[in-house]
């Protein structure tokens, strides 16, 4: 059985007229007729009763043009979404780790203003990014722009004030907060260098700064979330922006002083890349600063001026 069959029925059963039928269907009476018989055949029932002067409907037929209906009405419909789908603009996003809430509110604005937008967020690590960018497989992405190659282009838009995340039980947990050298008691947890090579050198970087040489963690976690367990049972801190603080009653963020740092979110785009949704992106990266402080907030924090020099801003 074929659609074009259906379509075929249908239409001769709104006419009852195989000479009207077949001009809207601009085919010729034999060749609609044929059709039909095959139809018959395939089914095993008569749909018509033909007679020299007029066509009707068998109780098959009339049972047979309501399902032929449907079918034909959820086809149209299909091929409609499909073509819809194909015609939306799409944006691809590289994001590092959904607990961060930088990217998606960004990306809420992005949507706000493009509706019609189909936008696909792509877990990548910041190389994974810079590569995907680079031969067009991703539009934007977001991460600390840290060794950022010449074909990508990036503007900070959030300074995020970093902290320990720590168990709700630990004794640093007490502290309003916590200074740099106290991290050297501590096992701290870092991620795959090879995953988030950005962030571990801004931890490190950090704790030389206070002349701390971290222990590390025998665990690794590239999400915030993966970090939870073990750092709620006491066996690790793990470094994180207060952005990306899970609402767990099971630890405690403290932000991280003496000297104080910021993980600075950037947007990242092709260079030259002057497309208006990429454009978009930047804009509403850069209007969330503006609202919310964003820039600011980090900016306020008192830290010497060779801080700035090691989180990249």
């Amino acid at each position: 059985m074929e659609l074009r069959q259906l379509r075929y029925f249908v239409i001769l059963a709104e006419e009852l007229h195989f000479g009207r039928a077949a001009q809207r269907h601009h085919i010729g009476q034999s060749a609609l007729s044929q059709q039909l018989r095959l139809l018959e055949r395939e089914l095993g029932v008569r749909l018509l009763d033909r007679s020299t002067h007029h066509v009707k409907l068998t109780g098959c037929g009339k049972t047979f043009l309501a399902e032929a209906r449907k079918i034909l009405a959820q086809v149209d419909r299909a091929v409609a979404l499909a073509r819809s789908e194909r015609e939306r603009p799409t944006l691809r996003v590289g994001i590092l780790d959904p607990s961060y809430d930088s990217m998606p509110l960004v990306l809420n604005e992005v949507q706000e203003r493009f509706p019609d937008l189909k936008i696909h967020q792509v877990g990548a690590s910041l190389p994974q990014q810079y590569q995907w960018l680079s031969d067009g497989r991703l539009d934007v992405g977001f991460g600390r722009a840290f060794l950022t190659p010449p074909e990508i282009a990036s503007k900070v838009f959030r300074l995020d004030r970093l902290g320990v995340l720590v168990s709700a039980d630990h004794r640093l947990a007490g502290m309003e907060t916590v200074p740099v050298k106290m991290l050297a008691d501590e096992r701290v947890m870092l991620s795959d260098d090879d995953q988030t090579p950005e962030f571990n050198q801004l931890v490190i970087e950090l704790c030389r700064s206070a002349d701390v040489v971290p222990t590390p963690y025998h665990g690794s976690s590239d999400h915030v979330h993966g970090a939870l367990l073990p750092v709620s049972r006491g066996r690790c801190v793990y470094c994180v922006p207060a952005s990306g603080v899970p609402a767990s009653p099971q630890v405690v963020w403290r932000r991280l002083v003496g000297p104080d740092a910021v993980y600075p979110w950037s947007v990242l785009w092709r260079t030259g890349d002057k497309s208006s949704h990429v454009r978009a992106v930047v804009e509403c990266a850069m209007k969330l600063a503006r609202e919310r402080g964003w820039l600011l907030d980090g900016a306020r924090t008192e830290r010497p001026q060779h801080v700035y020099a090691q989180v990249g801003i």
